[in-house]
């Protein structure tokens, strides 16, 4: 690899030493490679399949040509590595008698969960829902990633000792209220997600067949998983509309079209991006540009700079129920947006999805632990502290890592924020710490 300074290396938020493995590959020492690839990152299946690729915008040869397939050698790496029974516990040499409780199963929990077991602690990692995995098993659908490779995960890390406690929702009361885990463990780590989804307070907001996404995207992954489920919402024959230009957006109008709808429309507050992106002008940061996903290829209108004005509900049978959406198209002029003036329009819809992001973590887990929070509702924790104090709370022995603490992000700043906060934890237990940071 002869790219002389590996921005691919920074602009990856696990900092995968990604030279090394892309040349151990073409030497054809696979089972290194996948070594190399471990070392910075628990989970490659996972980012090789649903992450953006922010290495890829960073890749040196992307000044003035398409960037090296670093997320698909990746994906090739560990998808051998399986194959080849290379994956195996790695249970530690000892044990050093204390105790830790993770709360969240997503990617950030599991790094974390997984690192401390690892480094000899007793971990239990407690999940809310049914099934372990957060947002990686409820709400990224099978078509982009299959939850066969959480259970894989998730049957090693048992091996290596951590155990699972799921329907545990941590909180005030009951059998897993937080002073009870304040006092059964030497150490707890906050790592849930930022799931309190942005609302549309719009007329017509409380008709029937407005849908926040990730109350429409879980049920189909509980469907796919065998799970009966009355009442599902679902697309059958109908006209959709997602609300929101981004990756959840784009799950709607995947899930949308596989389940048999009418016509998927896709709104964009922002303006329609370039095809391309100027590349001496952003390189190597992560560039603004128009983006296709296969969601998209399958089947979807896309219109950008539109506002939603109303949700419009039927007469007599149809009462209540969502009928169309009135929207208005939009001018930026300078960053600020302005409606244009007799640009109205009325599209019809029969359900109607909001994909517009997440505002912080939802329920009362982190009031519950009595944490401080940031003036983004998330819980208050430096990254940059020295030693035990990175990702510590305002609560003596609580820490805090990935959505929860830094609001709606990647599977890869999730894993990067569970693998630091694990050394921080086992620094804080033990007076040094031996995991990377």
């Amino acid at each position: 690899m002869d790219c002389g300074i590996p921005f691919c290396s920074n602009g990856c938020p696990v900092n995968n030493i990604i030279p090394d493995w892309n040349d151990l590959v073409y030497r054809g020492e696979w089972r290194q490679a996948l070594e190399v690839l471990h070392s910075t990152n628990n989970f490659p299946e996972f980012t090789g399949r649903i992450c953006p690729a922010p290495c890829e915008a960073a890749c040196t040869l992307n000044i003035n040509d398409d960037a090296v397939g670093i997320k698909s050698i990746e994906h090739a790496i560990i998808d051998k590595a399986w194959e080849q029974g290379w994956v195996v516990p790695q249970p530690p040499a000892s044990k050093t008698g204390k105790r830790v409780a993770v709360v969240g199963s997503g990617p950030a929990g599991l790094a974390a969960a997984q690192q401390l077991a690892r480094a000899g602690h007793a971990v239990t990692l407690f999940e809310k829902n049914d099934r372990i995995g957060g947002l990686l098993r409820y709400g990224i659908p099978d078509f982009k990633m299959e939850k066969s490779h959480i259970d894989r995960r998730v049957a090693q890390m048992q091996a290596e000792g951590v155990e699972f406690r799921v329907d545990a929702e941590v909180g005030a009361e009951g059998e897993f209220a937080a002073d009870r885990i304040l006092a059964a463990y030497d150490a707890v780590v906050l790592a849930g997600g930022a799931e309190q989804p942005r609302d549309l307070p719009v007329p017509g907001r409380e008709l029937e067949g407005v849908h926040f996404a990730m109350d429409f995207l879980p049920q189909q992954n509980k469907v796919d998983a065998g799970d009966e489920l009355p009442g599902q919402i679902r697309a059958d024959g109908k006209h959709v509309v997602v609300i929101g230009g981004g990756d959840t957006g784009s799950d709607c109008v995947g899930t949308s079209n596989r389940q048999g709808a009418a016509s998927v429309v896709q709104f964009e507050l922002l303006p329609r991006p370039p095809e391309r992106e100027n590349k001496p002008l952003v390189w190597p940061y992560w560039p603004m540009k128009l983006r296709s996903s296969s969601s998209h290829d399958e089947g979807c209108s896309r219109d950008w700079s539109v506002a939603t004005k109303e949700f419009i509900g039927g007469e007599g049978a149809d009462q209540g129920k969502l009928k169309a959406i009135k929207a208005v198209r939009l001018q930026w002029t300078d960053g600020k947006m302005s409606e244009i003036p007799g640009s109205e329009f009325t599209l019809k819809a029969d359900l109607a999805f909001l994909a517009m992001g997440f505002l912080g973590p939802v329920g009362g887990v982190l009031d519950a632990f009595g944490v401080a929070r940031d003036a983004r509702s998330n819980a208050r924790a430096d990254t940059e502290a020295p030693g035990a104090l990175a990702y510590a709370t305002s609560v003596a022995k609580v820490f805090a890592a990935g959505d929860m603490r830094r609001g709606q992000s990647l599977v890869v700043w999730a894993i990067r924020e569970g693998r630091q906060c694990a050394r921080a934890v086992d620094e804080f237990l033990m007076g040094t710490s031996l995991l990377p940071r």
